[in-house]
């Protein structure tokens, strides 16, 4: 792997575990443990998937302290520090870089928003304000903007801008990106489960997953196979579609909360607005779960 790589494979967007509305401390240790035994390659506290909005700026910051305290170097913590305030983003990556996370993860603004003049100096003074290696992260479904190509381009100039998380769910994007960016040392990871296999196909180096709090290990199987040229690799992804169409049933992360929650890392709780799976629904999830864990899928 490139040493200047923040890491190859799949990274995990994890979720944050609660108990009775608080932050459960103890099941997020829990549950970085089990993503470093099962093989992750990169852990991300504070993305949406661990529902940012709705955290406390005291528990986002306990919680990257924790991250990065339990890791202790065992795989990269990238800590999620973008907001739709440049000044706020600053501040919270600067916090970042003080107790040891190893990148920074920034969304692009939403709410306000932005024209692409106003994103590329937002990334680029955030980017200046740490030595920390940045990953953009694009999800307009989300967000209600992208970053153009050509912005995704200028910015992959900036020494400390090293990646995208490309969650824009469309492959003649990626390309275009990758095209764009081949000059420069600067990667793609995909921030959709689904496309994973045809995205690394097309160059991109991982995944930042939403599954992947449940299955590491196999998402990673499945981009050694593809980075190995095996003729395997499809059939490996095409079986991990149950768990994968699972995590989809419902907006992140309520229904992979539901997983982590059966697998003891907190209880099935989330903040509102976010709301549990009805009961039908969250029987589905967790019996997905279950047969692919006893391998009962065929």
């Amino acid at each position: 792997m490139d040493s200047d790589i923040i890491f190859e494979g799949i990274g995990v967007a994890i979720t944050t575990p609660l108990t009775n509305d608080e932050v459960d401390y103890a099941a997020f240790r829990k549950h970085i443990e089990y993503l470093i035994d099962n093989n992750v390659q990169a852990i991300i506290v504070n993305g949406t998937t661990g529902e940012s909005p709705t955290l406390s700026s005291e528990e986002a910051r306990e919680l990257l302290k924790v991250g990065v305290d339990t890791v202790a170097g065992r795989v990269p913590v990238i800590a999620g520090t973008g907001t739709n305030s440049t000044r706020a983003s600053i501040e919270l990556s600067k916090y970042a870089a003080e107790i040891g996370a190893d990148a920074l993860m920034l969304i692009t603004p939403y709410y306000n928003k932005s024209n692409q003049s106003g994103l590329y100096q937002h990334f680029t003074k955030i980017a200046d304000s740490t030595e920390l290696p940045v990953v953009l992260y694009n999800v307009p479904g989300r967000t209600g903007m992208t970053i153009e190509p050509d912005t995704v381009a200028e910015l992959s100039r900036h020494p400390h801008i090293v990646a995208l998380k490309d969650a824009v769910g469309n492959l003649e994007y990626t390309k275009e990106v990758l095209e764009l960016t081949s000059d420069q040392n600067f990667i793609l990871y995909s921030g959709n489960d689904d496309n994973m296999h045809d995205f690394c196909q097309l160059g991109g180096k991982g995944l930042i997953s939403v599954v992947g709090n449940i299955i590491p290990g196999e998402l990673q199987e499945v981009y050694e196979s593809i980075k190995n040229g095996s003729g395997d690799s499809q059939e490996k992804f095409d079986a991990l579609m149950p768990m994968i169409e699972a995590v989809q049933v419902d907006v992140n992360p309520i229904p992979v909360k539901a997983m982590t929650s059966e697998l003891g890392f907190g209880n099935y709780e989330l903040r509102l607005p976010l709301v549990p799976l009805e009961e039908e629904a969250l029987n589905e999830v967790i019996q997905t779960m279950r047969k692919f864990k006893e391998g009962s899928f065929v």
